[in-house]
């Protein structure tokens, strides 16, 4: 049975992270995948849906030429050479992830399994690590619908597969990945309809952020079903689906569930180390990313700690400044994230709901994008600047920038939560005009207290 210094099973982005700095101090690694190299990011989250996302923007602007004086006679979209382009820059990625892998390390393609807290077995090898990393990451919940099994339906994956345009795009699920779907393929032309549990789309969100994202949508001839409970799914002989909820029934040519995550560890027979996890299956992890074993350490969305390729990646800094004797902790990160919807959403820190919900007091300023001098001049003026600032110390506890330019322009602000700045020291910054965040500083000059309830 061959030994290594470090096994590591999975190859998201946190592997990319560790793997430099292991490689550097000559440890012999090994790395097991199952599946495609590069993890949910490269192959079915970021990389491919904001490619797609960045074709459906254009034929978005094209349909707009008209608002700008640009006339446009006709245009349609060609689905396959959109898939073409995602699949070229998505297999772009996991070709060089490949490469540097089968170059560096002993590369071992199956699915890894534990026998003991240091046993490995792939696809019937067994091999040994001093220490072992897990970084198997989620798959899409699979969804109990009545008439499921039946019903070819599409998660993630499988919708980033497809050969054909959907002619009418069933969306279960009104949250971040179903949102972002809808738009992108009504954008190139697809009938979309969207079904939603809850009286809110991105209902984790607060209730005007909702709103405003639900309007945006709309505008785009989306059809959104909200508290809506779906009682089952079934197949006409035509091969159309039909999704049956308590107000109806809409049928369409596709469907596509976004209903939740769940870890991909069932498979890895955590029981045969002794390796804890919650009821859902995530895995228990400190402050370090070490679980119950303590020379096994589970990095990225497989610990429940985060769900981004970005807390996936400080988890990796997290587990070498553990190694190093370092003082990172995961607990270090303010939680920041995008919706990639036209416009965007960036949200850093606390809603409003969860600071009332956590009774801090605070001060909350809010700027409409249609008073931008930026947005307005790209004709892009739907969304919100909303920033709450602690009353007792005058530091930044959340963000949202629902905008144009706001998945970038969160950047600042979080950087400024950080550093545990006050907000008047982005007050006294000079910030380049005409850009979407020079009007950051001015948003803190309508603070103001909220009713508490």
């Amino acid at each position: 049975m061959k030994c290594y210094d470090v096994i590591i099973i999975g190859t998201g982005q946190a592997t990319g992270t560790i793997l430099g700095k292991l490689l550097e101090q000559k440890q012999a690694i090994a790395v097991v995948e199952s599946d495609r190299v590069g993890g949910s990011c490269v192959n079915w989250g970021c990389t491919p849906t904001k490619t797609l996302i960045a074709s459906a923007r254009s034929a978005h602007m094209i349909h707009r030429g008209s608002e700008f004086g640009i006339e446009v006679s006709s245009y349609h979209t060609n689905f396959a050479n959109v898939m073409k382009r995602v699949n070229s820059i998505r297999n772009e990625a996991t070709k060089g992830f490949t490469a540097w892998l089968k170059d560096t390390v002993d590369f071992y393609p199956g699915i890894g399994s534990f026998v003991d807290a240091h046993t490995i077995a792939i696809e019937g090898k067994h091999i040994h690590g001093d220490l072992i990393v897990i970084h198997t990451g989620t798959k899409a919940r699979i969804p109990d619908f009545p008439g499921i099994e039946s019903v070819p339906w599409l998660d993630n994956k499988g919708i980033l597969a497809l050969k054909e345009l959907p002619s009418h795009l069933l969306i279960i699920g009104g949250s971040y990945i179903g949102l972002e779907f809808a738009q992108a393929f009504r954008r190139l032309d697809s009938k979309v309809t969207i079904f939603e549990s809850s009286p809110y789309v991105i209902s984790r969100e607060d209730e005007e952020i909702s709103e405003i994202a639900r309007s945006i949508l709309e505008d785009e001839e989306i059809e959104i079903i909200t508290s809506a409970s779906v009682n089952s799914v079934s197949t006409k002989s035509d091969q159309q689906i039909s999704v049956h909820y308590q107000g109806g029934t809409v049928t369409g040519s596709h469907l596509l569930v976004g209903i939740g995550r769940i870890p991909n560890s069932d498979g890895l027979h955590l029981e045969n180390a002794g390796i804890e996890h919650d009821d859902r299956g995530y895995i228990t992890v400190d402050d370090e990313c070490r679980t119950s074993v303590p020379h096994i350490f589970a990095l990225g969305d497989v610990n429940g700690k985060g769900a981004f390729t970005h807390t996936s990646v400080h988890d990796g800094q997290v587990f070498l400044s553990a190694l190093s004797g370092g003082s990172k902790k995961i607990s270090d990160r303010i939680p920041t994230y995008s919706l990639f919807i036209d416009p965007p959403l960036a949200r850093v820190g606390m809603s409003e709901k969860q600071a009332k919900d956590n009774n801090i007091p605070y001060l909350v300023a809010t700027k409409e994008m249609a008073t931008v001098s930026r947005a307005k001049e790209k004709d892009e003026t739907k969304g919100r600047i909303k920033i709450l600032v602690n009353k007792t110390n005058d530091t930044i506890i959340g963000a949202a920038v629902f905008g144009v330019g706001g998945d970038e322009v969160i950047a600042m602000i979080a950087l400024a939560m950080q550093a545990g700045l006050r907000y008047q020291t982005i007050q006294d910054t000079v910030i380049p005009h005409p850009t979407v965040a020079e009007l950051i500083p001015w948003v803190f000059s309508s603070l103001h207290t909220e009713e508490q309830s």
